[in-house]
């Protein structure tokens, strides 16, 4: 049985799958006759593609397995993987480098909530997201009857995403993924969730009525003007300033100013400093950089503009090592966020790029007093650290640490600038964010603002498929670990991304022992002869096994060059790495004695 209409043939394993969740849960229909009717999943293949979605990721089975045919069959590319997860990652990935929101379709129960992790962590970070799932019959599930995967999607997620909808018939669901749409990317992006049940995609309706549902919505993210007093207030703090400060977060990486924010430092003169997704919006080399000075703007600046960034953990909510009698300036679409950790003294709530070409129009009238040894000063002391830091990525050992290993990835990387980054780990994280310098905006992508580990893979079949750019992945090799099976996915597909493995064999590092003494491995330990290269023979990659910097210099030059999926397993010292993570310190009795 096919549905026609511009939509693909669905093999009958899929026809097949969807009987079967309409008998799990006793909403068997009859069959539309084709072609003069449809069902709910044509009308939803057709909502996202009226709306401008052209890529679905994802992972099928009931009840959407013919829902991702007739997607494809409408021209949405969907693109399958092995866990739901790495799918959302994916999806959220894309979001953040197109500006519209990347789309996860997800089975239902575990499915769902396998996703789920992904598009928390998209709400979290304002990347565009859309998860899609289908879910069963409601009657059931209100009454707790025990029916096929009878979890409450709506409410389980409603806690941790932007907005949460629910459609139960076919009618509504161009008016769900229209609401969903403009709910991901309006005022500050996030993650949504539209639960769409089993009875609205199997549902039949005519062609025609199908068809006169979709409409082109209009303004979908319209602009968000600041406040004139708003913005003068904040023009006259920067200027008056005499150690003035600008730090860019994501947020404008994800709003595309940066050309805004180039024209902001360049007329004003202030150091900038860049957080870690934001790096490139002005390239890492800038005169005004301030990336290798961050203690001295924390301590010192006595006025600090935030322009897309948030004073949460990663600044130490402004407390800390800040000056006490500095004053912040804040730039933000969300008016909830100002004086969340820190007085703010000049809030500007509007979007981005308005607030900003009203702060550079309003600096023509005021004349900036900041002092001239600010500027040297920062500049003179990222001259002397980064010299002394180029050292740290000499190679003086065999086996490799993560900076000899880094210093021979840093010489490929900046050498092709365009090439997106993707990066995760512990030390492999921190270190490759201080190492490696960035020069165009959004080509960083990494854990963001939870820390989470496992968005690796996913986020590298993300940013290949929204860019058509080959991606560079440096992963630790506990990081891979939890998306690992998902490379098959870029060999699959065919994706321009080459994935390095930092294998020092833990978490941390591959020396802890444990505290008992058993023959059980040590909780940070994993496996220092593990051969991550074999994994990508397996899919059929090209890999390479490395225990130098020329080697891994010589194979991620070839890799980057191939645009073919690649996997260097990059062997480093099973001592190589600091451990952290240890909190006792933060209970009044310590429950053990790590000295024993």
């Amino acid at each position: 049985m096919l549905e026609t209409n511009n939509t693909s043939a669905v093999p009958s394993g899929a026809a097949k799958a969807g009987q079967e969740a309409g008998a799990a849960c006793s909403c068997q229909k009859p069959a539309p006759h084709f072609p003069e009717q449809v069902t709910g999943m044509y009308v939803l293949a057709r909502a996202l593609k009226t709306i401008g979605i052209d890529t679905i990721y994802g992972l099928v089975g009931i009840p959407i397995t013919e829902a991702a045919y007739i997607a494809q069959g409408q021209g949405i590319r969907f693109v399958g993987f092995r866990h739901e997860q790495q799918a959302g990652m994916a999806a959220a990935t894309h979001g953040f480098m197109t500006g519209k929101p990347g789309v996860l379709m997800t089975v239902s129960s575990l499915g769902f909530m396998n996703g789920l992790t992904a598009t928390a962590n998209a709400t979290v970070n304002c990347y565009p997201m859309i998860q899609i799932s289908g879910s069963s019959v409601r009657e059931p599930i209100d009454l707790l009857q025990g029916t096929y995967e009878g979890l409450d999607q709506l409410n389980v997620a409603k806690p941790v995403v932007k907005a949460a909808y629910r459609v139960n018939r076919a009618e509504d669901i161009p008016t769900g993924v229209v609401r969903a749409y403009r709910a991901a990317i309006s005022g500050r992006p996030g993650g949504v969730y539209l639960d769409i049940t089993t009875p609205a995609l199997g549902q039949v309706l005519d062609h025609d009525v199908a068809e006169a549902l979709l409409q082109m919505p209009v303004d979908l993210a319209p602009s968000m003007i600041p406040a004139p007093e708003s913005v003068d207030r904040a023009v006259k703090m920067l200027a008056s300033a005499k150690k003035p400060a600008i730090l860019v977060g994501k947020g404008a990486a994800q709003a595309r100013v940066e050309d805004l924010v180039k024209t902001l430092v360049e007329k004003t003169g202030v150091p900038f400093y860049p957080m870690s997704m934001a790096k490139g919006i002005l390239p890492d080399n800038h005169p005004l950089s301030a990336i290798s000075a961050r203690s001295t703007i924390m301590e010192d600046a006595d006025v600090v503009m935030l322009v897309g960034a948030r004073l949460n953990w990663l600044l130490s909510r402004g407390h800390g090592k800040w000056n006490k009698e500095g004053k912040f300036i804040q730039l933000d679409i969300d008016p909830e966020e100002i004086d969340s950790n820190r007085h703010i003294d000049a809030p500007v709530i509007g979007d981005l790029r308005s607030s900003l070409e009203a702060i550079i129009a309003g600096l023509d009238n005021v004349k900036m007093e900041m002092d001239p040894a600010w500027v040297s000063g920062i500049q003179n002391e990222s001259k002397v650290k980064n010299a002394k830091f180029l050292e740290r990525l000499q190679p003086k050992t065999v086996p490799m640490t993560h900076w000899s290993a880094l210093g021979a990835a840093k010489k490929v990387l900046e050498a092709n600038p365009d090439v997106i980054l993707v990066n995760e780990g512990a030390n492999t994280l921190d270190d490759t964010r201080d190492s490696i310098d960035m020069f165009l905006p959004r080509h960083r992508v990494d854990c963001a603002t939870w820390a989470i580990m496992g968005m690796g893979m996913g986020s590298c079949v993300g940013a290949a498929v929204a860019t058509g750019k080959s991606v560079v992945a440096i992963e630790g090799d506990s990081a891979f670990g939890f998306s690992g099976m998902d490379f098959s996915t870029i060999c699959r597909f065919n994706l321009p991304v080459t994935v390095c493995v930092f294998n020092n064999g833990g978490i941390y590092n591959g020396i802890g022992e444990p505290l008992d003494k058993t023959t059980d491995p040590a909780p940070t330990t994993l496996d220092i002869n593990a051969r991550y290269d074999k994994l990508g023979e397996a899919f059929g990659a090209k890999t390479y096994y490395v225990t130098t910097p020329d080697e891994f210099q010589a194979a991620l030059t070839e890799a980057v060059a191939s645009k073919k999926p690649c996997l260097i397993d990059v062997q480093l010292a099973a001592d190589a790495g600091k451990e952290s993570g240890h909190i006792g310190y933060l209970n009044p009795t310590p429950l053990i004695d790590i000295t024993v």
